[in-house]
């Protein structure tokens, strides 16, 4: 009898690569849309898991976005992941999941950590400001996680991806993270004819990328190993400012744009390149560069404003 998978956030941008990616022929894969299954509500994510019994559960939901729509928008960022995350991984516990692989975000490592930041750095300074209650409630997820596994020897994992980008993506100016918005923003400069774009900050920020399904395959690697770590980093090694990034993507947009820096928005953390060293010792390495990574989400992007 195949195992029963459920991929929460199934429509995001990692649960979409992960959907494309798995093998159909090996799980049973379990979805719902938010109108069948409201994550933030406790009860009824206790009656789908009793109801449905998976025996893996990848949590790839939550609330996601930008420095911009992260500031703004604070209170719900805290409130939707905080619910989400504890009513998935408590009720991961209680209907006796044997897998759990939880997404996190290298943003919710401390905003001056050593480089590269090794999975340790949890909790050992403070955050970035502009990001601070998305990131207090995935570090809840991540030692929730991890306190199942000391005490109740559980097997749930926190996959802490670098910035991710890729098919399905968020290409909302509002919502969107850096490497989208500056893709939409050169489009359309390009359709406009436009000489130049704003780039929110300075430019000078370090960046480590990597293509979603990339990190698709680590996940499923994931499920079918047993491994000590509770946390565990996925990086592609590639790293990038945004002032570089912005040129590469109009290089590969084929359009020259000048950039304008808008110096009074927030920078973010200055620097954040994950050691992955642990994901790399189990055989896992990313495939995709930099570059076409960026080529192959540039066609999506254009096929979605197509339909």
């Amino acid at each position: 009898m195949h195992k029963k998978i459920f991929i929460a956030g199934h429509n995001g941008m990692v649960g979409s690569s992960i959907l494309r990616k798995i093998n159909n022929k090996k799980f049973k894969i379990l979805t719902a849309t938010r109108k069948e299954l409201d994550l933030t509500n406790k009860k009824k994510v206790y009656i789908w898991f009793k109801k449905n019994k998976p025996d893996i559960v990848i949590n790839a939901a939550g609330k996601v976005g930008g420095i911009i729509s992260n500031s703004k928008d604070s209170i719900n960022y805290l409130n939707e992941n905080l619910n989400i995350g504890l009513n998935i991984i408590n009720a991961a516990y209680k209907f006796k999941v044997k897998k759990l692989i939880n997404i996190g975000s290298s943003c919710i490592y401390p905003k001056y950590s050593k480089q590269p930041i090794i999975e340790e750095y949890l909790l050992t300074g403070s955050l970035e400001e502009t990001n601070k209650c998305y990131a207090v409630a995935k570090i809840t997820t991540a030692l929730l996680c991890s306190e199942y596994n000391k005490k109740f020897k559980k097997d749930f994992i926190t996959v802490m991806p670098c910035n991710l980008y890729g098919p399905n993506d968020n290409y909302d100016k509002s919502k969107s993270h850096v490497l989208a918005a500056l893709m939409q923003k050169i489009h359309t400069a390009k359709i406009k004819k436009e000489k130049s774009i704003i780039v929110l900050g300075n430019g000078t920020p370090l960046r480590e990328f990597l293509y979603v399904d990339d990190l698709a395959t680590a996940i499923i690697l994931l499920i079918k190993k047993k491994i000590k770590y509770s946390i565990i980093n996925v990086g592609s090694g590639e790293e990038i400012s945004i002032i570089n990034l912005a040129k590469l993507i109009s290089k590969i947009l084929n359009y020259k744009v000048n950039f304008i820096f808008d110096k009074k928005k927030p920078n973010g953390t200055p620097r954040k390149i994950l050691n992955s060293k642990k994901i790399l010792s189990l055989g896992w390495k990313p495939q995709y560069k930099l570059k076409n990574g960026i080529k192959e989400s540039y066609k999506y992007f254009i096929n979605s404003l197509k339909k």
